[in-house]
């Protein structure tokens, strides 16, 4: 998968049987600034730019997964993409989605079958189409719930995890990296898009009315289910403003809003513990904060239960992948807010789609 914010084609292999799931290997592959930009500026594009943006796309998701196959020395049974979104608006008149990365090359490229455009079916079924990652959280970690997943890639969300999967809910929080990383990204005039380590977030003096102001973001008074787009944090006057005049302050301020954004959606209903994935993990400053406004419940990585933070996801639409496969609900309406579990996947045969059938219907 590519995520919303287009730092790279995120990969993970894994086994899956029937009730369980086990990673095998996880790596990205960071994009370049300038195809970064390109993706960021999709949202404008015209039907003709994004019908070629998905094609090229799908040649870079199907680069991704031959090369992970060819660094394990084994054969994939298919491949589950998630694409990259450049549209999402649940709740406009029209509610609509739009990953693009087209399936169709991936598995021409891949001689495997391919499972994609996870979304559409929920948002028909009533619901947002997102979060649909809570279904691997509580496939994998139903058996610590309760449990808060908290997943910080460009946009925050989380699933409660209860140990009946009708009681599990999920939503975005706010912004994940996204914020932080636009500044970074702005502070060091592109030679930097992220802070590693949360090392310029440390070195930074907090501003509290700039904070306050950020906290009245009126996505934060929404109630959940609710999902978020990276294209309503980023653009923020205020911020470019503190930019200009103190940018060490003003990613300080945006990495404590991101984690008091997150606490306060996540104090909605109860855990015992907090588990983090995502690119978020990696930033030492945003877990401190994390953890000193979330005490006393543990605030702990997903690496300590054996899972690369950054695998989750592209594992997620795995688990999903092989559920499409099986004809199997794969979506959880607590989280989505859709009136049922629907089988989410788009399905393109490959050359193995016969023999992989009938090893699943064995």
């Amino acid at each position: 998968m590519s995520g919303t914010s287009a730092d790279g084609i995120s990969s993970a292999a894994v086994r899956i049987g029937r009730d369980w799931i086990e990673p095998v290997a996880a790596w990205d592959s960071p994009y370049s600034a300038a195809a970064r930009n390109w993706l960021l500026e999709l949202g404008a594009a015209s039907p003709s730019a994004l019908a070629r943006a998905s094609f090229r796309l799908g040649e870079w998701f199907a680069a991704a997964a031959r090369a992970m196959v060819r660094k394990l020395g084994r054969r994939a049974d298919f491949v589950a993409s998630h694409g990259h979104t450049v549209v999402h608006g649940p709740r406009d008149a029209v509610p609509h989605t739009m990953q693009i990365g087209e399936p169709s090359v991936i598995a021409e490229r891949t001689g495997v079958t391919t499972v994609a455009n996870f979304r559409p079916r929920d948002m028909a079924a009533g619901g947002q189409g997102a979060p649909l990652v809570p279904f691997f959280d509580h496939f994998v970690f139903s058996g610590k719930a309760p449990v808060a997943m908290l997943n910080l890639g460009g946009i925050a969300n989380v699933t409660w995890v209860e140990r009946s999967a009708g009681r599990c809910a999920a939503t975005d929080l706010g912004p994940g990296n996204c914020m932080i990383d636009e500044a970074v990204r702005a502070a060091t005039r592109g030679r930097h898009g992220f802070d590693d380590g949360g090392q310029l977030a440390r070195r930074g003096r907090l501003d509290g009315k700039l904070l306050d102001r950020l906290m009245r973001h009126p996505f934060l008074s929404l109630r959940p289910p609710k999902s978020a787009c990276r294209s309503g944090f980023v653009r923020d006057p205020d911020v470019s403003a503190k930019l200009r005049r103190d940018p060490l302050g003003a990613i300080a301020t945006l990495t404590r809003f991101t984690a008091e954004a997150a606490a306060a959606g996540l104090r909605r209903r109860r855990f015992g513990r907090v588990i983090v994935s995502g690119g978020g993990v990696f930033n030492h400053t945003l877990m401190g904060h994390l953890k000193e406004l979330l005490y006393p419940a543990p605030v702990e990585s997903i690496s300590d239960y054996g899972w690369p933070p950054l695998a989750k996801e592209p594992a997620a639409f795995a688990l999903l992948g092989d559920r499409t496969l099986r004809a199997l609900p794969c979506t959880l309406p607590g989280a989505t807010g859709a009136s049922r579990s629907v089988v989410a996947g788009e399905v393109v045969p490959g050359p193995n789609f016969r023999t992989l059938m009938r090893r699943l219907q064995s």
